[in-house]
């Protein structure tokens, strides 16, 4: 993987530089900029080189150029970091010659997604030099992230591309042990890739959430109400297979917390086993697997975490996501935390500053662990 150290001297060129700003916006302001403030990094080496900037990003997933897709918001939330003049670009026929520069949402161009060669090529027209810095997107092939390549001469991962992709091979490569992979979220078909990973190289897998009732409902107890996707049955079973004896790698919730429906006024009830009685659905863990797996956690010598272990959002839930957090942020252990609404649960509890890495690409990372190739990456070995 080429690095920003491969670009050789940069002074008076620009470089367009692609970053991952899909940021949260509120009343037409940045609610939580933690993906613009882990691309600085980049931003000012490249600006410290002598080098000009052209920022590119997407924001949602517009269908024509709706304005609340606008990336106006995000620039000039930068400008602010950088105490300096973030330029917005409408689009590729008119971008103005400035020190930074930020393109309108590169999704408003039709043939960002497609990895249309046309875009691929007047975007690579408009740069000296080509950095990616969005790993939260290097799974996709998209214009921006993989076709642009073929037309710069010099190429390179951003310093957080390079951090995030360093960090999850190395946990394949060379992981402190035990590794303990706590696995959570909704459905095992999204994730059964990186358990059947972790069952070849991790020491304890950790499952919670809603994939937790494919896997009792493989074992033949009651599931009641709970969110229990069909399609990940099969897979959990193999996976159990896999995992061998009831002691064996995986570990599922031993208790449970209930409630009649998904709601923050729902009652919570606390069932001392697994199985759901009819009319009620499982929506975290009980405070005896909570504490089963805290233990887990303050063993290991590298914990990888993915997925909330209940319905965290709503309080009367959020007991066994706040535990595992808490765990995570308060081991000795390397450890990892996987984007997205595992993210969100250590923002939520104040302790995203209290772990080693925090992956800005859930889908990204979950790949790559998985051992399947991101185009994004492909294109910069």
């Amino acid at each position: 993987m080429r690095t920003l150290d491969d670009l050789g001297e940069i002074g008076g060129l620009r470089g367009l530089v692609r970053v991952d700003f899909n940021v949260p916006l509120a009343d037409g302001a940045v609610a939580d900029d933690a993906r613009i403030q882990a691309a600085l990094p980049t931003i000012m080496q490249l600006r410290g080189r002598g080098a000009r900037l052209l920022l590119v990003s997407h924001l949602g997933r517009p269908k024509d150029r709706e304005p609340e897709f606008s990336l106006r918001p995000v620039a000039d939330h930068l400008a602010e970091i950088l105490g300096t003049e973030v330029q917005l670009a409408p689009d590729l026929d008119s971008v103005p010659d400035g020190e930074v520069v930020m393109l309108e949402n590169i999704r408003y161009e039709q043939g960002e997604t497609k990895n249309d060669g046309e875009l691929s090529a007047r975007l690579g027209a408009l740069a000296d030099f080509y950095v990616n810095d969005a790993f939260g997107a290097a799974h996709r092939a998209h214009a921006s992230t993989v076709g642009v390549v073929e037309h710069v001469d010099r190429c390179a991962a951003g310093r957080l591309f390079q951090r995030e992709v360093e960090t999850l091979t190395g946990i394949l490569a060379d992981p402190g042990r035990p590794l303990v992979a706590i696995v959570g979220g909704a459905k095992v078909t999204d994730k059964i890739g990186v358990i059947d990973r972790f069952l070849e190289i991790a020491d304890t897998i950790l499952i919670g959430g809603a994939m937790s009732f494919p896997f009792f409902k493989a074992q033949g107890h009651e599931v009641g109400k709970s969110l229990c996707e069909a399609e990940g049955v099969d897979p959990a079973k193999r996976a159990l297979e896999q995992s061998g004896p009831p002691d064996g790698k995986l570990r599922l919730p031993v208790d449970l917390v209930l409630g009649e429906k998904f709601s923050p006024d729902t009652e919570p009830q606390e069932l001392d086993g697994v199985d759901v009685p009819d009319g009620m659905m499982g929506l975290d863990v009980g405070p005896r697997t909570a504490e089963l797996y805290a233990q887990e956690i303050a063993s290991a010598g590298t914990v990888f975490w993915n997925g909330p272990m209940g319905a965290f959002e709503l309080p009367p839930f959020a007991a066994g996501t706040r535990a595992v957090a808490e765990a995570v942020a308060a081991t000795d252990a390397v450890t990892v935390v996987g984007g997205g609404d595992s993210a969100a649960a250590l923002a939520q509890f104040g302790l995203e500053e209290h772990v080693t890495h925090l992956s800005t690409g859930g889908g990204a990372s979950l790949r790559l662990l998985e051992g399947k190739t991101l185009p994004g990456l492909e294109v910069l070995a």
